[in-house]
């Protein structure tokens, strides 16, 4: 129980630090109006919580964590796209989520509970917090 607490606080806090604005966060790409802070509201924070909750379920949307993980995939290109980018921390955190979202979708192909949940920590704790602790403020 103590343990599912300490996981659920971790996801508040960093699905929290990804709705608060910071200078990175306000920038827009070169030819698209959407902020990186409207993705980060929008789109990856929305998919992240929806994400955590379907792995978390009792019985398990398998269709729904591989929309979410699919959705998040996506996102760690579009944050990288169109010069939105702003340095390696950024970059790297990017290619975290691309690469730990990755393994939650093949977690969830093999319906897997428990790969899913390490793949998640590795979205949160390689992925957001990479790029979070270099531009939260």
């Amino acid at each position: 129980m103590k343990k599912r607490l300490l996981v659920l606080a971790a996801l508040a806090t960093v699905i929290g630090l990804g709705l608060q604005s910071v200078d990175a966060q306000i920038k827009k790409g070169k030819t698209r109006p959407a902020t990186t802070k409207q993705l980060m509201k929008g789109v990856v924070g929305v998919n992240c919580g929806a994400l955590k909750k379907a792995i978390d379920a009792e019985t398990v949307d398998w269709d729904e964590v591989a929309l979410r993980a699919a959705v998040l995939n996506e996102s760690g290109y579009g944050l990288m796209d169109d010069g939105r980018c702003p340095d390696g921390e950024w970059a790297k955190g990017a290619k975290a989520v691309q690469s730990a979202t990755a393994e939650v979708l093949a977690a969830a192909e093999a319906k897997d509970v428990a790969a899913a949940k390490a793949a998640f920590a590795k979205v949160t704790g390689e992925g957001c917090a990479t790029c979070h602790k270099a531009h939260k403020k």
